[in-house]
């Protein structure tokens, strides 16, 4: 009979007990790399391109990006075979900065209110159309008329300072080829040198209002502070109420990390 490997003098490799999380940090790793900047800008990355941003086997790439995409973690196009941030990450992400967005917001918003003596709005873009996700009133409570409203956001001051990253070629996208498209861009770039934007019976006949960009930690437009108010109330102070208005939301902006 052969000899045993210590019998023979020949070392046996030691076997390494598997840490705990190690496969979880390799998939947070493969998340990452989907973040990453790359990723980003070409629409996603195939398994060779993950492969080599992680340092992986492209069998043990593969095999993770199933199990990931099979929980809605990452989704694969089925065109190109390339894989991005899916559904459900991006939901659970929106659900939390949405909630803290909201605690950060509320009482600069009664502040706010009450100074203007007018109801203020916290809104968020969704596609086409802006969504009202809180309302204050000047008195200390809240009010639900507007909230879980979508507006369009083209004709809005909130639409107009939630689209201040956006590049004209994404507005084609968003709204496609229309004659407005100039008019908006050059009100979108007004917004931007003011820092708030204001809209006068657009949305609505007697209805004035303005609105400020709120940022994240990375300088990211994030929502939108409002004022609205009939046009006979607000028409004559719509640059005070701007101005008021932005640093009310740039108060925001600081707790939520952003270099104000």
């Amino acid at each position: 009979m052969g000899r045993s490997a210590s019998e023979s003098g020949q070392s046996q490799p030691e076997l390494r007990p598997r840490q705990p999380g190690h496969g979880l940090r390799r998939d947070v790793g493969l998340l990452e790399a989907l973040a990453s900047e790359e990723a980003q800008r070409a629409g996603g990355l195939g398994v060779v391109g993950l492969a080599r941003l992680t340092g992986r086997e492209k069998s043990q790439v593969s095999r993770a990006l199933r199990a990931l995409a099979e929980e809605g973690l990452v989704e694969r196009d089925p065109d190109t075979l390339e894989y991005r941030l899916g559904w459900r990450l991006f939901s659970l992400v929106a659900r939390t900065a949405e909630n803290r967005l909201v605690r950060a917001a509320e009482p600069v918003m009664h502040a706010l209110s009450a100074e203007l003596e007018e109801t203020s709005h916290l809104c968020v873009l969704r596609d086409r159309e802006v969504l009202t996700v809180l309302s204050v009133s000047g008195h200390s409570f809240r009010v639900h008329d507007w909230e879980g409203r979508g507006v369009p956001a083209a004709c809005t001051s909130a639409g107009r300072v939630l689209l201040l990253g956006a590049t004209p070629d994404e507005l084609y996208v968003r709204f496609g080829a229309t004659d407005d498209l100039p008019a908006l861009w050059s009100r979108i770039r007004q917004a931007g040198r003011d820092g708030y934007a204001s809209v006068r019976e657009e949305f609505e006949d007697g209805l004035a209002g303005v609105s400020a960009p709120i940022r994240d930690f990375r300088g990211r437009v994030v929502a939108a502070l409002n004022i609205s108010a009939p046009l006979e109330r607000i028409g004559d102070r719509l640059g005070l109420a701007g101005r008021v208005t932005a640093r009310a939301a740039a108060a925001i902006s600081g707790q939520l990390g952003a270099a104000v």
